[in-house]
């Protein structure tokens, strides 16, 4: 049976001397995989890039072996980042987030429209503002709603409101823009300690109970942040 659909292409690897196995996050289909015949040939892998979204016919025998997937390029995002290796690293570490977090065969309209939004927002000046707010988005779209501005206290520090939560061990701040996202002073300052806020979410709720460990994708990208 041939299914076609739109995908994002989320992360790939060589399968043989002249084919790929692919992953992507579809339109109809949510997150497939599949042989890309020919995905290492000149004409088709300079358009592979992890990020880029494609047309794609979906060849599937049965339940029990692999797709083989045909690919048309719609539009070719990621390479308008090649020369910003932060967006690069970006680009890579939300694709990463959607491939580990998602199921197979599983459609999710929430999380495709998500990936449609991270690139108009990665165009924008407060992209890494954005994107952490996209990270949150996304895991309240699978399951994981972090809720901050219902666990979050408050206190006036200098005549500026400072946002935290507490236990009983320790207490977090919260940076403002995770709370009010219309919040615009954010500085590199408070990036970093958002989306090492809701790396330690991820991690304690979601990876290690599920015996995973966070992208190393990711750890990279916050890595290039702080260089």
């Amino acid at each position: 049976m041939i299914k076609s659909d739109e995908g994002f292409l989320l992360s790939k690897f060589k399968y043989n001397e002249n084919s790929i196995i692919a992953d992507f996050y579809t339109k109809t289909n949510g997150k497939i995989s599949g042989i890309i015949f020919g995905g290492t040939s000149k004409k088709i892998k300079g358009y592979l890039q992890v990020g880029n979204f494609f047309h794609l016919n979906i060849n599937s025998k049965n339940d029990t072996k692999v797709s083989s997937i045909n690919v048309e390029i719609i539009k070719p995002y990621t390479p308008l980042y090649f020369n910003n290796q932060k967006k690069l690293h970006c680009i890579i570490s939300a694709m990463t987030l959607i491939k580990n977090l998602t199921s197979e065969n599983e459609d999710n309209k929430n999380v495709f429209d998500s990936l449609e939004n991270f690139f108009l927002e990665l165009d924008k000046k407060e992209w890494l503002k954005n994107y952490i707010i996209w990270e949150l988005t996304f895991l309240k779209y699978i399951g994981y709603d972090l809720n901050l501005k219902n666990i979050v206290e408050k206190e006036l520090v200098n005549n500026k409101t400072v946002y935290f939560v507490k236990s009983s061990t320790q207490k977090k701040i919260v940076p403002n823009f995770l709370v009010n996202h219309d919040y615009d002073k954010v500085d590199l300052v408070d990036i970093l300690k958002g989306i090492t806020l809701v790396g330690n979410y991820m991690e304690k709720n979601i990876f290690s109970p599920n015996n995973m460990k966070i992208p190393s994708q990711r750890s990279e990208f916050i890595n290039l942040l702080q260089s």
